[in-house]
Order: structure tokens, then C-alpha cells, then sequence
């Protein structure tokens, strides 16, 4: 495995995702409640461009994360070794409160492009892999009972849709995430997907 983990005593539940993260939810709620304060609707457009950079970047960086968090899992799940700092648990399984967050981006996107539209003029079209994320990390929490369970990284589950990675695209990974970790730019795990699913057939 890469020099950049060390695997030694365990694997981190989180390989330092979260210090470049700000929690989506409240972020994107406190953009539009200084949204609906302007009344004038060239201030309001003025403003949503404003907001317009740092909106992109949360749902790149989510986006992104929850890709992250499937590859790490695909990664460490067969190297049979303890979950480290897994806060998650021991915890209560409530479904809807662990989904809950995937919902309101996968919601929030459609309202997004509705507002570039309506604000800036523009069309707005997400990335194709996008959805799928979504709906995989979501079934990814789903099958993992929100971690609450995930003592060893053979307790992981990984969702039907997930390919078998080579040792080699394992490392490729590894680094790919440790330079995310490192700089913080999510973006640079999206090409990644291409490796991870699995192609659904078309009809």
C-alpha cells in the first residue's frame, strides 16, 4: 500500500476528508436566507453571482467526498485490519437522518439549476456520473447501517454496483485521496468514478 497511510495499526475511519469540509446544509441555508433579504431583483441576481463560486465549490467538494468515501472503503475493506476513530460506532441506525443530507443536495441540485437559469441566464448541466454518486453513496450508507457497525475494515459493505479494484488501481487511489487530503481539492477524485462503477446497461 501507499507510503502516504500507514496502515500499521489500523485504518482512519476518515483519511482527512473532514478538516476541507463545511457542512452543506446549513452553508447553502444561510446563502438564501441573505438571498431573500434583497428585494431589489438586480441586487438579488448581483448577489447569487456573488454566492455563485463558493455554491459550485460545496457541491464539487461533496460531490467528491462521498465518491472519496466509497474508494477509501474499496480500498481498506480487504486488508482486515481495525477501524480507527470510527465515531459512528455503536450509534442509533435512523435511516432518513443518515440519508438525509444525500437527499437534500440530490433536491438541491435540480433547485440550482432552476436558479442560474433564473438569476444568471444560463443553463446548467451536472456532470453525468454526478446522479450515480448520489445515488451509490446513499445505498452505501444504507447497506452500512450509517457505519454504526463498522468495527474492522472487513465489515464494510460495498454496493453491488462497486467493481473489484486491482492492487494497482488500489494505489493509484490511495495517492489520488492522499493529494485530496492534502490540498483539499475534491475535484481531483472525479475521474475516479470511471474505475469505481460498474457500466449499467442501456436499453
Amino acid at each position: 500500500m501507499t507510503e502516504k497511510f500507514d496502515f500499521t495499526d489500523g485504518a482512519q475511519f476518515d483519511p482527512g476528508f473532514i478538516a476541507h469540509m463545511s457542512a452543506f446544509v446549513p452553508s447553502i441555508q444561510n446563502i438564501y436566507q441573505d438571498l431573500i433579504r434583497v428585494k431589489n431583483f438586480n441586487q438579488k441576481k448581483m448577489k447569487f453571482k456573488m454566492y455563485y463560486n463558493k455554491i459550485q465549490h460545496l457541491i464539487d467538494t461533496y460531490i467528491g467526498f462521498y465518491l472519496g468515501c466509497i474508494l477509501w472503503a474499496a480500498c481498506i475493506k480487504d486488508l482486515n485490519k481495525p477501524v480507527l476513530n470510527n465515531l459512528c460506532y455503536g450509534g442509533e441506525y435512523e435511516e432518513k437522518e443518515i440519508t438525509g443530507e444525500v437527499d437534500f443536495i440530490r433536491q438541491y441540485i435540480e433547485q440550482y439549476k432552476k436558479d442560474i437559469k433564473y438569476y444568471l441566464g444560463q443553463d446548467y448541466k451536472i456532470d453525468d456520473f454526478i446522479p450515480r454518486v448520489l445515488d451509490e453513496y446513499e445505498e452505501f450508507l444504507k447497506i452500512n447501517k450509517g457505519f454504526t457497525a463498522v468495527q474492522n475494515t472487513t465489515d464494510l459493505q460495498l454496493n453491488s454496483g462497486i467493481n473489484k479494484l486491482t492492487d494497482e488501481e488500489k494505489e493509484n487511489i490511495l495517492d489520488k485521496i492522499a493529494q485530496v487530503v492534502e490540498c483539499g481539492d475534491f475535484k481531483i477524485l472525479y475521474p475516479l468514478n470511471e474505475k469505481l462503477f460498474t457500466q449499467k446497461a442501456t436499453v
